[in-house]
This record gives C-alpha cells, structure tokens and sequence, in this order.
C-alpha cells in the first residue's frame, strides 16, 4: 500500500433536521453573520427564513447577500464583499448548492484581503488567515463543496473559469440535512448527482488516490447507482436523499484530498465560456468520450465501476468489463435524463474552438490516466457535439 496524507477539518452534522443547530454553530464563530445563497424562489423562501430565525434566536445579527449567480462571477464575489465590510461581517454562512458555497469561500476571501478574489486563484496569492470563518449549509447533493477547499468562480471578461484552493476556506462546519434537499427539481437532481458521480470516479483515477480515499469514493459510486435514480423519480424520497447526501459529502472528501481529471478541466472551460450551462451538465456532455478515450489505460478502476452500474458484467474479465462500461456508465445518462450534447445547449462551432483551446489552463488534464492533447480534446468537443 502506498503511503499517503489525509487531511479534513470540517466538522460535518449529517442528519435529518439538523439545520436547527445552526444558530449554536454560528454564534461560536460570530455575532455578526452574511448569510449568502442564490435569489428566493418558492422553492427556498422557507429555508432561507428558517435560518434566518435560527439565527435570530441565536442572538445573531445577519444581513443576507442574496443574488448570488449560478457559476458566480468576480462582480459578484465584489458585491458580496462590499456588503460583507458594510455590515462588519465576522463569520460567512453559505446557503444552498455549489455556487452559492463556493461564493461564500470567495466572498470570505476578498472581504479580508487587497484586491478581489480573482488575485488569489490556486497559483496566485495565498488567502491568510485573516479569512473570515465559513459555515456552509448544503441545499443540493452535487458539489461537495461544504467540505473542500475549493471555491469556483468566473472571470467574465475573458470567459475564464478558475478557483482558489487553499485550506483557509474549508469550512469550519457543514450542515448536511437531507430534508432541505426533498424539493429540489428532478434535472437539478440528475445534474448535481451526475456530479457526484464525477467526484469519486475522477478521485479513482487520479495520481493521489489513496486507500481511504478509494474506499469512500466506491462507497459513493454504489450509492449514486442505487439511489440517484430513485430520487430524480421521487424527489420526496427521503432515503434516496438521505444516500445521495451522503455520496456527496463521501465524495466532496475524496476530491479534498485527491481530485479530479480530464472531464473537469473541460467542464470548467464550458462552463466558462457557456456560463448557461449547469456544471453537471458540462461534465455529462463530455464523459461519454471521455470514458472510451481513458478505460484502457486504467483497466482495473472502469471494470469495477462497470460492474456497478450493469451487475452483468460481473462474470467478464476486467478487460472485457472496462470495454462495456462505457456503455453501461451511457445507459445510466439515459436513465436519469442526462445523455445531453453541445448542439442543443447553443453552444456554436466557434464556442467549441475556444473550449478546446482553454481546456489545458486548468491542470486537471494532466492527472488523467491518459494526457489528452488539445487536438484529442477537440476530437472529445466534436464527438459530443451532436451526440444523440
């Protein structure tokens, strides 16, 4: 076995109805709290006032920065940050999926530091200490990013997609409860659980992977198989949620400590340049090509996964199942509704130039088991352009 580091300081409170500590939490980090989530919808107006008065209860003052955008933006990391510094904020609660916790990071981030969030990206400045404490509440069960170092944000201007990654912006605790999760939208759900799914197969694959990584990532892949379409049926499903929430933070985990490859780094680049398209769907668009062009070069890690997703595959040799998951990871797309393509999103011949030429900015390419040129990455944009 070979020897590795793990290394996670989130405090997770899983669990059915545990948002109702989150007033106790939040008082042990501040007294003056930016609450940070998407805009109120009928779907979220009653948690977002539920926190709310947790936190009045709590005898906590907050001001809420409520238009944060999906794949949020420098501008809107500034406008959270300059609210954050009007109020005297002292401790950052973020509210909801991937792009309102990751912009609670980034927000934490600029309010404490010169320049905005942009000048600490993962091989920029450091963030310091002086990053005020984050406490995240996850709404969706997609991003793991209640428990990774990772925020995600956008550079309009140039179409750029990038992250700081530092270990000053774990949270400090992570709500985990399944019943905020039970009204989110079938698609939403494909969407975020496809990227569940992402997480822990990249993880499998990737240099750093470790025994305690691998164990949980499996952990997660089998629950993603069994749970995720049952949830994207049967939102109110509260075991299926409860799995799925699960996956997730087991998943957020393993990308913590190990990371992420090829799919990635092209998602990232879509979701730059196509900031319409939802992060689960950027990495579904692509993963159909990006199974057939890596399962030889890591045998082993497709034919388990395959044997996962079509228990039939059992009795074949690993080459044989590495071959047919590809197809079996595709009817699992189709049966949760996200066999999806380029061409139907709008995303224009020209578009498809411009993410393949940006899809090596991010390092994530490199840890894949096989190296893709940029040229092999535009051959992966054309094939999955018009896919049906």
């Amino acid at each position: 076995m070979k020897s590795f580091t793990y290394f996670q300081p989130t405090e997770v409170r899983f669990g059915c109805g545990r948002i109702d500590e989150v007033g106790e939490v939040v008082s042990r980090l501040g007294q003056r709290c930016l609450v940070v989530s998407t805009p109120a919808v009928d779907l979220t107006v009653g948690i977002f006032e539920s926190i709310k008065c947790r936190l009045s209860s709590a005898g906590i003052a907050y001001a809420h920065f409520d238009t944060v955008v999906p794949n949020p933006t420098t501008e809107c990391i500034a406008q959270g940050a300059v609210l954050a510094n009007e109020f005297k904020a002292n401790v950052v609660l973020g509210v909801g999926g991937g792009s309102s916790i990751d912009a609670a990071k980034a927000i934490a981030v600029e309010a404490t530091h010169p320049g905005c969030c942009w000048d600490y990206l993962y091989f920029k400045q450091k963030p310091t200490e002086k990053t005020l404490p984050i406490v995240a509440v996850s709404t969706t069960s997609g991003t793991g990013s209640q428990v990774t170092q990772v925020a995600v944000i956008t550079e309009t201007a140039t179409k750029t997609k990038s992250a700081i990654y530092h270990p000053n912006i774990y949270p400090k605790v992570a709500f985990v409860d399944p019943s905020l999760m039970v009204s989110v939208p079938p698609h939403v759900t494909a969407s975020t659980g496809f990227d569940v799914l992402c997480h822990a197969f990249e993880s499998l694959l990737h240099p750093t992977a470790s025994a305690y990584t691998e164990m949980m990532a499996w952990n997660a892949l089998r629950l993603v198989a069994r749970y995720l379409p049952i949830v994207v049926e049967d939102g109110t499903n509260i075991a299926g949620r409860e799995a799925m929430a699960w996956a997730d933070t087991l998943a957020g985990l393993c990308i913590a400590n190990a990371g992420v490859t090829l799919p990635h780094g092209i998602g990232m680049t879509i979701g730059g340049q196509c900031p319409h398209i939802m992060h689960g769907e950027a990495l579904a668009i692509s993963y159909p090509e990006f199974t057939r062009f890596t399962y030889p070069w890591a045998i082993e890690q497709f034919a388990k996964m395959g044997r996962i997703f079509d228990p039939e595959l059992t009795n074949l040799t690993d080459s044989e199942a590495a071959l047919r998951s590809c197809e079996a990871l595709d009817q699992f797309m189709r049966q949760i509704g996200m066999r999806l393509n380029l061409k139907d999103f709008g995303v224009s011949l020209e578009d498809v130039v411009a993410i393949a030429d940006h899809s090596q900015i991010l390092p994530d390419y490199k840890n894949n088991p096989r190296i893709a040129t940029r040229d092999e990455i535009y051959e992966i944009l054309m094939r999955s352009f018009s896919r049906v």
